[in-house]
């Protein structure tokens, strides 16, 4: 009880924090400044000018980082891993090709995220892998810089608004699932429990960077002041482009024309006593003359708006440097990079994506290891996950330096099956099959196996049983 209690008000201190960062990724951002007096054109260019450039930071990196493959140590004598293990096989019963980017976004967006492994109730030795967003769960380390799995965790379905209003809940211990209520003016109310026989507490948290006070920093918050310095650089531009951006002519020193009653040849006026002016018509197509040779034909120049767009790159810019994203990737100003170039521009993107790769690698590897202790296979700590190769090079390219590893360094060629890009571990596995199929030195060791193996039913008789 006390510790659904303790784990209900943590998410709820934390919930205004995490809430704010949903809202700038789904575009719901702080509006830009405005005057208390701003008329209806106003706000509304002030919604026009909400530019949301967070979803794309988050995106970049998540879509180069898939986990592919999966691969045990070898066994105490050297011999080769399984083929398939049991714990590879259920992540693909569970889908998790495609389950794994919502958790890669949720913890770069958040700062971490978290997955649970239980096993089915309606079958003890399936497991099943959930991510969990951050904003609904709340986990406890002893350490928790240092500390791969919790002493306990809660997941809520959804953190209620209002004070008093209850929802439902799950406390997760090293023995235990506990379903509550929680949230209520009583307190968390206990409806069921049951065993989940893992021994640790099933819950993996990921944390692409984390230091060690076990705090940990996603990409949107710290680049929340960038993006509301665009949103109000654009919104000055929206104002200067839709009031100032044209000439506006004037004339000095020329009574207007008013408006006369055809009869009388009387002026006319309006509601307001003021006479009626007939407007000049201004365009292409007329000439202005006046009586007068006093008047004055003059205009007034549009404002600037390169100083604008000018402010609105560079803000881009800082966004891409901070956030380590190619500067192309947000600009589209990429023209005629040679293949050098691109990668240079894309080098710290790889680096961060190959340090986020080392975090949340070690987080799906003890996710497999779950798998392995509810399917009843022997887990193997120091098992891998493969991840798919997603660098900008061509397949050329790829191969050519794949079969000079092979050929130059004496690599064994199916070792460099795997780093093949689209290859998986199927088609790895498939391919060897073939390929052991078609070895005619293995067939030939077939068939002299057959030929020397003894005929059917004597097999007794060289036992020397005395039959």
């Amino acid at each position: 009880m006390e510790l659904a209690d303790l784990g209900f008000s943590r998410l709820r201190a934390d919930r205004e924090r995490l809430d704010r960062i949903d809202r700038y990724m789904r575009g719901e951002h702080d509006g830009p400044y405005i005057p208390r007096s701003a008329t209806e054109e106003y706000k509304l260019l002030a919604k026009r000018a909400i530019s949301n450039w967070l979803p794309l930071l988050v995106k970049t990196p998540s879509q180069a980082m898939a986990v592919d493959g999966y691969r045990r140590s070898a066994g105490p004598g050297g011999d080769a891993p399984e083929e398939t293990p049991a714990e590879w096989r259920a992540w693909q019963d569970n889908r998790m090709d495609a389950r794994q980017t919502p958790v890669h976004r949720a913890a770069l967006t958040y700062g971490q995220a978290f997955a649970t492994v239980l096993p089915d109730p309606a079958s003890p030795a399936r497991p099943v892998i959930r991510g969990v967003s951050p904003r609904l769960m709340h986990a406890s380390y002893e350490d928790p810089a240092a500390d791969a799995l919790p002493l306990w965790a809660l997941q809520v379905e959804t953190v209620p608004d209002a004070e008093g209003v209850e929802a439902r809940a799950w406390l997760y211990d090293a023995t235990h699932v506990y379903d509550f209520l929680v949230g209520g003016k009583g307190g968390p109310q206990l409806l069921a429990s049951r065993p989940h026989g893992m021994g640790v507490c099933p819950v993996v948290r990921f944390a692409p960077d984390i230091d060690l006070e076990g705090r940990v920093t996603g990409v949107v918050e710290p680049m929340i002041p960038i993006q509301d310095r665009v949103n109000q650089t654009v919104f000055d531009l929206l104002v200067s482009q839709t009031f100032g951006s044209f000439k506006v002519r004037t004339i000095s020193g020329m009574a207007p024309e008013f408006r006369r009653d055809p009869k009388t040849g009387e002026i006319l006026y309006d509601a307001n006593g003021r006479p009626q002016v007939i407007p000049i018509q201004a365009d292409a197509s007329r000439f202005l003359v006046a009586p007068d040779a006093d008047t004055k034909f003059s205009q007034l120049d549009e404002t600037p708006l390169s100083g604008f767009l000018d402010a609105i790159e560079l803000a881009t810019k800082h966004l891409a440097a901070l956030s380590q994203t190619p500067p192309h990737y947000l600009l589209g100003s990429m023209v005629n990079l040679s293949a050098e170039a691109l990668a240079a521009a894309e080098s710290a993107l790889s680096r961060a994506v190959d340090e986020y790769k080392h975090a949340m690698g070690e987080s799906w590897e003890l996710v497999l290891f779950l798998c392995a202790t509810v399917v009843g296979a022997e887990p193997d700590p120091r098992a891998e996950v493969l991840w798919k190769d997603a660098e900008s090079r061509s397949l050329a390219q790829t191969v050519d330096a794949l079969g000079k590893a092979v050929t130059m360094l004496n690599v064994p060629a199916r070792v460099m099956w795997s780093r093949i890009p689209g290859v998986t571990a199927r088609d790895v596995e498939e391919w060897a099959q073939i390929q052991e199929a078609d070895d005619p030195g293995l067939r030939m060791a077939d068939r002299m196996a057959s030929a020397v193996a003894p005929p059917p039913g004597t097999e007794r008789l060289a036992g020397g049983d005395g039959e």
